[in-house]
């Protein structure tokens, strides 16, 4: 049997806590969602400002990157070059900039998943926020 690691709950404070800190530095409204492996909702943050949508656009981003195992950019990317039958693809509803995956040791563990800014600003705050735990 193989083991690997996972998230822990200090672990899913401290991207939470480095990717609010980003996100308040630039004076952006984002909401910040961070997801397990399997994609299952364990940390929610709206902050003051940002938009209701929001809070359903980064959780769907963060599910995407975690289930896809790659940054949710890949697939905006792949319907912008012309391959728009992949809006079709089941349990995928994030395809937008801004899900990033958690990756250690090539396991993916989760992913953050932010929506309220430009989504390059998005994926920066995501970025930040895993930085937090070293990867």
């Amino acid at each position: 049997m193989k083991s690997k690691p996972a998230l822990e709950l200090a672990d899913v404070k401290a991207i939470a806590a480095a990717a609010e800190a980003e996100a308040l530095k630039n004076n952006w409204a984002v909401t910040i969602a961070i997801v397990d492996e399997g994609g299952h909702l364990l940390h929610l943050q709206r902050l003051d400002g940002a938009a209701p949508i929001s809070a359903h656009i980064a959780p769907a981003k963060a599910n995407t990157a975690a289930m896809g195992r790659r940054d949710s950019k890949v697939y905006e990317d792949v319907i912008n070059g012309g391959r728009s039958s992949f809006l079709s693809a089941p349990y995928i509803q994030g395809m937008l900039e801004g899900g990033v995956p958690i990756v250690k040791d090539g396991q993916c563990l989760g992913a953050v998943g932010v929506s309220g800014v430009k989504s390059a600003e998005d994926a920066q705050i995501a970025r930040a926020g895993i930085a937090a735990i070293g990867l």
